[in-house]
């Protein structure tokens, strides 16, 4: 509160000329500048320094300070130029992400079609049960499509010439020995294969063949293939007490009507059928009425028949029908069973043995099991 009355005052002396005016030394600056310019100016500059400040002028209505409109910035060109950077950066990232995809499907396709011809054994690979384009021949190696068995019922053995499958038993098996298959048997009742029929009428001409290790050296009987069900086997093949001593035989049940039945047997003596790979190869000649056993491509035996019993009972491996049982069980390996519609010739056998066999013969198999 006052009484209305001023206060006494002390008026300021006018600045003297020259100087920086209230509070500020003179020439030029004030408190903080140094004479010619101020910190960061170099002395004796123009006014301002290096680029003087820029003049700020009021808002109209709020009153502050805004820059000339000469010094303002292009924002909008400046926003432009960045979001242009970023879409490069952008793309050659993209770009480069895109490079080193296509490098590496590159490469993975490389791999690809170099794993495509050969595995790193240089194999390549395949299926198991691709039928192959021909039977193999004998002593042949089996090609990498073979199998021995139905692709839709592993248990059979497949006829690679006609339709006469053999299932195997229990105790039977078809591995891979070496380069070829084998129907391997353990000499026991559950260990045998039966086809779904016959393989051959036993009234005509025809060639039997087959690869054999017997295994077993007891004495006895040891049938590796034979064909009938019933009282009796029509016709065997397989290694027999003969004169005391083991040889590969051929039997067969003529075809005579007497009371009991009439069995005839050629022999191979003197070789050894024990642990040991044969060839062996049986004819009947129904023109001759001739039974012949050919050991290696040479023939061992013949006899003459009145014929051979007719059994249509189905094709048996690893045993034969005797008095109305199962006897003659295999114990070992069976492999290239082959059967012709007819009687090969000595000349023709050794063609057989040595895989030389002419296109009209080899077109007279009519069926082929475990050839590979």
């Amino acid at each position: 509160m006052t009484d209305g009355t001023n206060p006494p005052s002390n008026p300021q002396p006018e600045p003297a000329p020259g100087s920086g005016g209230y509070g500020f030394p003179p020439q030029n600056g004030g408190y903080g500048y140094p004479q010619g310019g101020g910190y960061g100016y170099p002395p004796n500059a123009p006014a301002g320094g290096f680029g003087p400040p820029p003049v700020f002028s009021q808002a109209p209505e709020q009153g502050i300070p805004v820059p000339p409109a000469g010094d303002q910035p292009d924002w909008e060109a400046m926003a432009d130029r960045s979001a242009s950077e970023r879409r490069k950066k952008r793309l050659w990232m993209v770009s480069g992400a895109v490079a080193v995809l296509l490098l590496l499907a590159g490469g993975g396709t490389f791999m690809l079609l170099k794993g495509g011809d050969a595995g790193d054994d240089g194999s390549k690979d395949v299926a198991d049960n691709v039928q192959p384009s021909s039977t193999p021949e004998p002593g042949a190696s089996p090609t990498k499509t073979y199998s021995p068995t139905l692709a839709e019922d592993p248990s059979q053995l497949r006829d690679s010439v006609g339709k006469t499958h053999i299932r195997m038993g229990p105790d039977a098996s078809v591995p891979k020995a070496g380069s070829r298959y084998e129907l391997r048997l353990k000499g026991n009742p559950e260990s045998y294969a039966q086809g779904t029929k016959s393989a051959v009428d036993t009234e005509k001409s025809f060639t039997l063949a087959a690869r054999l290790n017997n295994s077993s050296g007891a004495k006895g009987a040891h049938i590796a293939v034979s064909q009938g069900t019933g009282e009796s086997f029509a016709f065997e093949l397989g290694a027999d007490d003969v004169n005391g001593k083991q040889a590969w035989v051929f039997r067969v049940r003529t075809s005579d009507k007497s009371e009991k039945p009439t069995l005839v047997t050629i022999a191979a003596e003197g070789l050894k059928t024990v642990k040991t790979t044969t060839v062996l190869i049986a004819t009947y000649d129904a023109e001759k009425k001739m039974i012949s056993l050919y050991v290696e491509g040479k023939k061992a035996a013949e006899a003459p028949i009145p014929g051979i019993w007719k059994n249509t009972g189905p094709l048996q491996l690893g045993r034969a029908r005797h008095d109305n049982a199962w006897a003659g069980d295999w114990q070992g390996a069976i492999s290239s069973v082959r059967f012709y519609d007819m009687a090969l010739t000595p000349e023709l056998v050794a063609a057989y043995k040595s895989g030389t066999l002419d296109e009209a013969t080899k077109a007279k198999c009519i069926h082929a099991w475990i050839v590979g």
